[in-house]
């Protein structure tokens, strides 16, 4: 019976284990799906660095089209205070040319009264 019981005992033992070590093909189907994971990871991989770069020459396109919008602002706002300039100056010279005008007039005026007070002198001088 002791016999017996050991025959049993170890043949369970030696199930046990067999049952409990993994076979080559298991062993190829976790290598096969360590391959696949490793390949998945190296694609998620390579799209981030692929997304960080092209985020990154946005960041620098946008940085540059800022720059150029900031200096074709200031640009504007200049040609915009130099034609608020010129505006003003011509309205200045067209003042001072009214005012010419206005004296020329008064001078105009002033220089017929007198011809025609010298004329009235004249003509009382003739009739005389």
């Amino acid at each position: 019976m002791r016999k017996s019981l050991w025959a049993i005992l170890i043949m369970s033992f030696i199930a046990f284990t067999l049952a409990g070590c993994a076979t080559t093909r298991d062993l190829e189907k976790v290598q096969a799906q360590e391959k696949q994971t490793s390949a998945k990871a190296e694609q998620a991989l390579q799209a981030a660095q692929d997304a960080q770069a092209a985020a990154t020459a946005a960041k620098v396109d946008t940085a540059a089209q800022l720059e150029q919008a900031n200096a074709a602002a200031m640009k504007a706002a200049d040609a915009a205070a130099r034609a608020e300039n010129a505006l003003k100056m011509a309205e200045e010279r067209a003042k001072m040319a009214e005012e010419r005008a206005k004296m020329a007039e008064e001078k105009t005026a002033a220089a017929e009264e007198k011809a025609e007070k010298a004329d009235v002198i004249f003509r009382k001088s003739m009739k005389k």
